[in-house]
């Protein structure tokens, strides 16, 4: 296993001084996996009074040593090294009550979540894996290190990490852990939002995440609510040939893997629940769901204390995923303009995915809105004017003909749309011109 230098020679002063060190967790597994790790944990018998001592030319951060965790700054590199320890009971379903210090890397190993992140590495002494960790990456397979229930007992957010391990990695979970995380799925309501959002982040982002929003309803609907209200509502719809959640999972995995694209594929029908209406045919019509679904997906996204950059665009994708898909150029423009050329094109991904989720014959008009996005693209290479700033006149130039006023807005307003349209070239002279015109059919009037 290739170890970046600093690395190296951390393990080897520790080693040299008389104490085993390793690499373990996430980096020893990613090796595995044929992947690049980047972050690297260190795991020593050297209690951090001790490790501190072997670093003593180096500054070196208590950033959690009532657990065991200094943080040494090693030649250019930042890097945790804990001691193996033993953790108490967990009373807050977080963190141990108490830890006591050994000098034995399976007790450390025996304390972490599954097995494919409970193997340790060290140069000198090649892998330790007691619990067949690198057997079940190999299988794809996700197990709890002993006890399932007393794992997620542990740490509630355990629960949504395996979750996402197995969407983001496509290993199955195996069953009596899988049993343990539908045991303790309700445990999730002593894990902060921030952590619950960063899971969640990863989790939709996963190349498996529709079979896992499949297996794993309950969970999903624990986290968010309106979601359980999708579960087997019944669409009533001749372009619909699944449930409710089974077209949102389908959505979410036909989705650029974003966390934009994947949350507002996740919230973009949730207002049809609220708003079903239906006919005399006893066909369903959910007139209005785009903008319920926005409030609703607002609501979650504030909830879960997502950031408001995130969040905003999240809300706008919903709320304008299902707004007409037009070829034409005038059409184009004008949602260029409104929505600028990155949202616009989201708004039309939107299109694709929801459509992939729906029956096969809705799936004919995904050629058409792909032609949308390359007209989009090409309209926005050319650089036009899609918004008041972009104008080749201002308000100082209307000045001469119009103080400034509601009316000047309303004059400059009319002008970029017409711009937009190309009726009038955004040149000076075309859009005074045209501002006198329109002063006077105001006068007229």
């Amino acid at each position: 296993m290739d170890l970046p230098f600093q690395i190296t020679e951390i393990l080897e002063r520790l080693e040299l001084t008389g104490f085993s060190a390793f690499v373990v967790g996430g980096c020893v597994r990613d090796f595995l996996m044929g992947l690049s790790p980047h972050d690297f944990d260190i795991t020593t018998s050297a209690t951090p009074a001790e490790t501190k001592r072997v670093f003593a030319d180096c500054r070196v951060v208590e950033t959690g040593i009532k657990h065991g965790t200094v943080t040494v700054l090693y030649k250019g590199i930042s890097t945790e090294i804990t001691t193996f320890r033993v953790d108490g009971g967990y009373s807050d379903g977080r963190h141990p009550d108490s830890v006591v210090f050994s000098r034995d890397i399976t007790d450390d190993l025996s304390r972490r979540d599954f097995t494919m992140n409970g193997i340790a590495y060290s140069p000198k002494r090649g892998f330790i894996d007691p619990f067949g960790g690198e057997n079940d990456i190999k299988r794809g397979v996700i197990r709890a290190i002993g006890d399932a229930d007393k794992r997620f007992s542990e740490d509630a957010l355990r629960v949504l990490r395996a979750v996402r391990f197995s969407s983001v990695l496509s290993f199955e979970i195996e069953e009596q852990t899988a049993r343990a995380i539908r045991a303790h799925e309700g445990d999730l309501r002593k894990v902060s939002v921030e952590r619950i959002l960063a899971e969640l982040k990863r989790l939709l982002c996963g190349r498996d995440v529709k079979r896992v929003l499949l297996e794993y309803s309950s969970l999903f609907a624990k986290i968010i609510p309106p979601l359980g209200e999708e579960i087997g509502f019944e669409q009533g719809s001749k372009y619909h040939d699944r449930t409710l959640y089974e077209h949102t999972a389908a959505a979410v995995e036909n989705s650029p893997p974003t966390e934009e694209m994947r949350f507002a594929m996740l919230f973009h029908d949730l207002g049809k629940v609220k708003c079903k209406t239906t006919d005399e045919n006893g066909e369903c019509h959910y007139y209005g769901h785009a903008e319920i679904s926005a409030e609703l997906c607002d609501e979650i996204m504030r909830g879960l204390k997502c950031d408001n950059s995130l969040r905003e665009r999240v809300v706008r994708i919903v709320r304008y995923h299902d707004i007409p898909v037009d070829t034409e150029r005038k059409y184009i423009r004008r949602q260029l303009a409104k929505h600028g050329a990155e949202e616009f094109e989201d708004i039309m991904n939107a299109h694709i995915a929801d459509d992939s989720a729906k029956a096969d014959f809705c799936r004919e008009r995904i050629p058409k809105i792909q032609e949308v996005i390359k007209i989009a693209r090409e309209i926005a290479a050319e650089q036009p004017c899609l918004s008041a700033r972009a104008l080749a006149i201002t308000g100082e130039d209307l000045k001469p003909y119009v103080p400034p006023s509601p009316l000047m807005g309303e004059i400059l307003s009319q002008l970029l749309s017409e711009v937009v349209d190309e009726k009038i070239p955004n040149e000076k002279a075309a859009l005074l011109e045209r501002a006198r015109g329109i002063l006077e059919e105001r006068i007229q009037k």
